[in-house]
């Protein structure tokens, strides 16, 4: 497999790339992240996903929580909150710095692809790590409490509010990144990384042309299930699937995919969902998809791109 364009947001996206990072070389991997999360606290522009990747493949990531940064303290937070400030959004005194750097790059009118490759390059990441888009789009989410953005959400409600639709204010004025721009016409696969379909992927697909372009692309399409045995390995992609009207399970995943992806990877707990997938025009292929270490997470990289060499073959 040559060129691989990987789409990702949160945790369980950093997992699998970081798997492919090292299967791939950087010339071989594209790397495109949800920014629909993206927010302004203290000041600062926060962009999480991007942050969760970029630290993944720095090797300095929290790996009990999967975000931040591993050896964390929160002085200054602590300080802020002592003046006054609405503290419900956690940030680690390093973390901060990164947020501090970013936020001055973009005041000097940098674009947001062009902080992400200057801190990754600071952080010793070699790989294009890139956000979906250089515009601002920002994910809304209209839950029977009222309307909120994605942060409010998940951090502040802790995804305690119903969930009745999801909005993506401000896509209609984006365009995508150059580099989504470029690996949507030059990669040879498209990986749908095990993230939440709906907080996610669906701001990358509802930044203008690349739905149609994913639709259109003839390379490989593959897509990883982030419902094992009806449950989300980490997030409430569980419970949106029910509150939005979806079966909760990788089939229910896979009916939102239908048209972008060819290929759905369930786990070997979902393995009676093979013949309903199929069903849905995809080929689904079975694995162990948790991913627990980094033993793991390579393991399940081998195995989509040796699904994606075995399929370019026929």
């Amino acid at each position: 497999m040559s060129a691989v364009l990987a789409l990702a947001g949160g945790v369980g996206g950093a997992k699998l790339i970081l798997g492919l990072s090292r299967l791939l070389s950087p010339k071989d991997l594209s790397v495109v992240v949800n920014t629909g999360d993206d927010e302004e606290f203290y000041g600062l522009h926060v962009s999480p996903d991007l942050d969760t990747v970029m630290y993944t493949l720095a090797g300095i990531s929290n790996p009990e929580t999967g975000w931040g940064i591993t050896g964390e303290s929160f002085r200054t937070l602590e300080r802020l909150r002592s003046y006054g400030a609405d503290g419900w959004f956690s940030l680690g005194d390093l973390d901060f710095a990164t947020h501090i750097m970013r936020t001055q790059m973009l005041r000097e009118g940098k674009t947001l692809s062009e902080v992400s490759d200057a801190l990754c390059s600071a952080l010793g990441v070699d790989y294009a790590i890139s956000p979906m888009t250089d515009g601002r789009l920002r994910t809304l989410v209209g839950t029977d409490e009222g309307e909120m953005s994605f942060q409010e959400y998940f951090v502040k409600n802790h995804c305690d509010p119903k969930v009745e639709y999801l909005k993506f204010d401000g896509a209609d004025d984006c365009q995508p990144s150059p580099v989504l721009q470029d690996a949507l016409v030059s990669a040879d696969a498209i990986v749908f990384c095990p993230s939440n379909p709906f907080l996610s992927v669906d701001p990358i697909l509802a930044v203008p042309t690349v739905r149609e372009l994913i639709e259109e692309f003839v390379g490989i399409r593959i897509a990883v299930s982030p419902i094992v045995g009806g449950q989300a390995i980490k997030g409430p992609a569980a419970k949106m699937l029910e509150e939005l009207g979806h079966d909760v399970s990788a089939l229910g995943v896979a009916r939102r995919y239908m048209g972008l992806c060819d290929l759905f990877v369930i786990d070997t707990k979902d393995s009676d969902l093979v013949a309903d997938i199929d069903h849905l025009g995809m080929k689904a292929y079975v694995t162990d998809t948790v991913m627990v270490d980094e033993n793991d997470k390579i393991k399940l990289a081998e195995y989509i791109l040796d699904i994606c060499n075995l399929e370019r073959g026929n």
